[in-house]
């Protein structure tokens, strides 16, 4: 054999176990970063979640967005977080719903599709609050006490994202607690696929919280009060 040929492939042979150590400690950096940021996140959470027969009562239901098809119906994901919210405000465990997503999409508004969901499930649109600007589970927490004047709610979304959400709401001053949606855990793939993206999404919310990242912000406004005058007359 040419004595470039060998020494080209001894290089080369010596050139793999690096590459593949180093993958291997960036792949365990990144294990650990993640694992950092889950758990840090989550302990917030802990001792605030709860079913919904011993949820404690809050003024606002927080329901967080999720996938609306090209037609405008919501996907089977974010109808079980919007049943949810139905069934506790029905259960007098919140006294109104804010409902916090995308409406920028080209191809829908997630919002407005859940706002009319609600309303075509009974839910009286006095009592319902759109977020149009809850484009992350952190901006919708600081919106709701930024824009929307909330201090105290109950937050609805799938268990697999319950103690993320409730940590970042409780994070920037919330006194938040939530309940998680556990109907669609037939959905194998889909909700797998939630489950192992919510703790990457662990990392984003991390930085968002150690640089109090600004969302998207207008005047306060006062519907949220509104929506709770309306709740109370209801049930006086």
């Amino acid at each position: 054999m040419p004595r470039h040929r060998d020494h080209a492939r001894r290089t080369f042979s010596g050139y793999l176990p690096r590459v593949g150590r180093s993958a291997a400690l960036a792949t365990g950096v990144g294990v650990t970063a993640v694992a950092v940021a889950s758990g840090y996140v989550r302990s917030i959470a802990r001792g605030h979640l709860f079913g919904v027969t011993d949820v404690p009562y809050a003024p606002v239901g927080l329901v967080l967005g999720a996938q609306v098809y090209a037609d405008g119906t919501p996907s089977s994901f974010l109808r079980a977080r919007l049943d949810l919210g139905r069934f506790l405000l029905a259960q007098g465990k919140v006294g109104m719903l804010l409902v916090s997503g995308d409406h920028a999409a080209p191809d829908f508004d997630e919002t407005e599709a859940m706002r009319r969901y609600l309303v075509d499930q009974g839910v009286p649109a006095d009592l319902i609050v759109v977020d149009r600007h809850g484009y992350d589970t952190y901006d919708s927490s600081v919106r709701a006490r930024d824009v929307f004047g909330a201090t105290k709610i109950t937050v609805i979304t799938q268990s697999y994202h319950l103690p993320r959400a409730v940590g970042t709401a409780r994070a920037v001053g919330l006194d938040a607690a939530g309940v998680g949606d556990d109907s669609v855990r037939d959905r194998r793939f889909a909700w797998t696929k939630g489950v192992l993206r919510d703790q990457l999404a662990c990392l984003k919310t991390l930085s968002d919280l150690s640089t109090e990242r600004r969302p998207v912000l207008e005047n306060p406004t006062d519907a949220v009060r509104r929506a709770l005058a309306v709740s109370r007359a209801m049930t006086a």
